[in-house]
C-alpha cells in the first residue's frame, strides 16, 4: 500500500478527535475501575517503593508482611474484579437490547440499513459497554500483576530461607 497521497493535516485531524475522545472515555473507566482496586493499587505502590531502595533490600519478615497483605487485597480485588463483571454483563445486554430495539424499529430498508441504524442508535451503550468491559479488564491485569508481584515475593523469600538452612548446615 502506498502513501503518496497522505494528507498529513486530516490524519492531524483524526488523530486529534481520537485523542480528544480517548481521554473522555479513559477518565470514565478509571472513574469505573479505581474504586475496585483502589486498596490493591496503594499497597503495590508501597512494594514498590521498598523496593526501589537498592541499599536496604526488604528483610525476612517484610518479605513475610509484603506476602500476607496481597494474599488479602488480591483476594478482596478478585471478588470486586467479579462484580465488576456483572455490570460489565448487563452494559452489554442494555446495548443488545437497545441495538435489537432500534433495529427492529426500521421496517423499511435493506439488512444492511437496518443494522447501521441500529449501530449509530445503540452507539452510546455500546460506548458504556466498552467502559465496564475495559474497566474490567483493567482490574483483572492489576490482579494477575499483583499475583505475579506475591510469587517472586514468595520465591525470594524461600531462596533467603534455603540459604539460611544451608549456612546452618555448613556450620
Amino acid at each position: 500500500m502506498k502513501y503518496d497521497n497522505l494528507d498529513k493535516e486530516s490524519v492531524n485531524r483524526v488523530q486529534s478527535t481520537v485523542e480528544d475522545n480517548a481521554k473522555k472515555i479513559d477518565e470514565i473507566v478509571e472513574g469505573i475501575y479505581r474504586p475496585y482496586c483502589r486498596d490493591l493499587d496503594r499497597y503495590v505502590k508501597f512494594v514498590g517503593e521498598c523496593l526501589k531502595d537498592g541499599t536496604n533490600p526488604p528483610n525476612n519478615a517484610e518479605l513475610e508482611d509484603f506476602c500476607m497483605n496481597l494474599s488479602t487485597y488480591i483476594y478482596f480485588a478478585s471478588g470486586m474484579c467479579e462484580y465488576l463483571g456483572i455490570r460489565d454483563d448487563i452494559s452489554k445486554a442494555l446495548w443488545k437490547e437497545m441495538y435489537n430495539s432500534k433495529r427492529s424499529e426500521k421496517v423499511t430498508g435493506t439488512i444492511d440499513d437496518k443494522n447501521s441504524f441500529a449501530e449509530l442508535a445503540s452507539q452510546q451503550e455500546q460506548l458504556t459497554n466498552i467502559c465496564y468491559n475495559r474497566a474490567y479488564r483493567i482490574v483483572k491485569a492489576k490482579i494477575d500483576s499483583a499475583q505475579e508481584l506475591l510469587t517472586s515475593c514468595k520465591k525470594v523469600l524461600s531462596h533467603r530461607m534455603q540459604e539460611m538452612e544451608l549456612t546452618k548446615l555448613t556450620k
